[in-house]
């Protein structure tokens, strides 16, 4: 398992591979990655996420001991960024090695729901215009982590 949170980008297709190589333990690897997107037509000009070190840390390698405890994984891998990025960089990482694909998928998604509406991470949009704006919770956020 590795938690990693971090200011610089990161190539995910070096992290996908060292994470799937010289598996011969698993039958599935499950990645999604996160980007920023432009809330529509140009109009953001960049995302800025804060959070603190010690707990965020803390609360993303909790969460992902509890996917290992309730799915049979292999191995987990969460990247997450934190400072400003601009529209089309990464955010974040999530992999998951399993004997079996529905283990991988599911576990995928329990730690990306989580991480979308619990993390402790602060997201502020800057749009072009200059004005800034603090990310809100989601309903459908929390609705979606609701059902693990």
């Amino acid at each position: 398992m590795r938690i990693v949170v971090q200011e610089a980008p990161f190539d995910f297709g070096a992290e996908a591979e060292a994470f799937a190589n010289g598996r011969h333990d698993i039958g599935a690897i499950v990645t999604f990655t996160g980007v920023v997107r432009d809330f529509g037509n140009g109009g953001l000009d960049t995302m800025e996420i804060e959070h603190y070190p010690g707990m965020t840390q803390k609360a993303l390698e909790t969460i992902a001991a509890e996917a290992v405890t309730r799915w049979s994984l292999g191995d987990v891998l969460v990247i997450h960024r934190y400072g400003r990025m601009e529209p089309g960089e990464k955010i974040m990482m999530v992999a998951t090695a399993a004997p079996h694909r529905k283990d991988a998928f599911e576990a995928a998604e329990y730690l990306m729901d989580y991480l979308k509406s619990r993390a402790p991470f602060w997201k502020k949009e800057h749009a072009t215009t200059g004005e800034t704006n603090w990310v809100a919770a989601k309903d459908e956020d929390e609705n979606a982590l609701s059902r693990w």
